[in-house]
């Protein structure tokens, strides 16, 4: 009995140890900021009548600590904190196929850092724990009703809402999300040529997505399923990284885009391929266009990186990129060279 007992100790004390090192390694790999950012969730009505939560990152005076109030995620926030100064401005995140909020929470610290509030819905069917919306009616529209949603809510029912330059809106899209900003923006898709496109390209990640689902948007025969898209002028300036269905877009309705737009695109991205989608827009818009082309990236590799707990629970397949990418290092530039262009296109006049 006394050896059951001095066994049962020692393996409780290992699961201690072993618990303390994972616990350590989490915390060392929490994402940081330069200057304070507060977290906070908020709920509005998603496309389905339910409520759907929505991560908000801002600039705060109070003292951050490692959080994973957003999932996985760990993260240096200081939750449910004040919002610090006046007139700030708001980006909005829309998420690509099965994320969540937090998918791309090292550009919202980045940008909360810098001074902005971020705003991260969590697509109602279309998320990493329920996916019954994908390929749907209603599906792609009402992914774009939810950023609109979102912008009301931010503006109009969130308890800091007066802090917020109502003029100075931006959005970044990641793969579906990208479509979703596009499609706000004004862009108007033509959802027929997702089944023209379709045919001769089955294998397209997007394609397979729809298959799984027998959407109807692959028959040629049912081609807008009752979509509606609405443009929300609000938004002054977006960037979109990786954007998918971009077959779904003329050249004529992205040519009309006015507003400041920059791409991202992974060079090794089989999964949303450039040909098919970012060069849609570049061959519409020209020098409009802020371009990037990231050498040795792939799809997953816009997602936020992959330490501390993602790292160690999250899907394989999201957290690896093709050696020698880095993608810690490339998320430095990129959530700059983001945050930069947003500097550039909503500052106060």
């Amino acid at each position: 009995m006394k050896k059951i007992l001095k066994w049962l100790a020692l393996a409780l004390l290992a699961l201690l140890l072993v618990g303390a090192a994972l616990l350590a390694y989490a915390m060392r790999n929490a994402i940081d900021s330069e200057h304070p950012v507060g977290f906070s969730l908020s709920k509005t009505k998603g496309a389905n009548g339910l409520a759907m939560p929505i991560g908000i990152w801002y600039p705060t005076d109070a003292r951050p600590r490692p959080l994973t109030p957003a999932g996985l995620v760990l993260m240096n926030v200081a939750a449910g904190a004040p919002v610090a100064g006046q007139g700030l401005p708001l980006i909005l995140i829309s998420h690509g196929n099965g994320a969540g909020m937090a998918a791309h929470a090292d550009l919202a610290m980045a940008l909360a850092s810098a001074g902005y509030i971020v705003a991260a819905p969590m697509h109602s069917g279309d998320n990493f724990a329920d996916q019954s919306a994908v390929g749907k009616p209603g599906w792609l529209s009402g992914r774009g009703q939810e950023l609109r949603s979102t912008l009301d809510h931010m503006l109009k029912a969130w308890p800091a809402h007066a802090q917020i330059d109502a003029a100075r809106i931006g959005a970044y899209g990641f793969s579906a999300g990208g479509f979703t900003v596009l499609s706000v923006l004004g862009a108007q898709p033509d959802l027929r040529l997702i089944a023209k496109h379709c045919a001769q390209t089955p294998g397209e990640f997007a394609c397979q997505l729809l298959a799984q689902s027998q959407s109807a948007l692959l028959k040629a025969d049912t081609p807008a399923m009752g979509e509606s898209f609405l443009a929300d002028p609000r938004i002054k300036a977006a960037a979109l990284a990786a954007p998918g269905l971009g077959f779904a877009f003329t050249p004529a309705s992205l040519a009309q885009l006015q507003l400041p737009l920059q791409l991202w695109s992974g060079e090794k991205d089989q999964l949303v391929p450039l040909a098919s989608n970012g060069k849609v827009l570049i061959d519409a818009l020209g020098d409009k266009l802020e371009f990037h082309a990231v050498a040795g990236a792939v799809h997953y590799s816009f997602l936020v990186p992959c330490g501390g707990l993602a790292g160690l629970l999250a899907p394989p397949q999201l957290c690896q990129d093709l050696p020698p990418f880095d993608r810690q290092a490339f998320h430095r530039e990129m959530n700059a060279s983001v945050r930069a262009f947003f500097d550039a296109h909503l500052s106060k006049h």
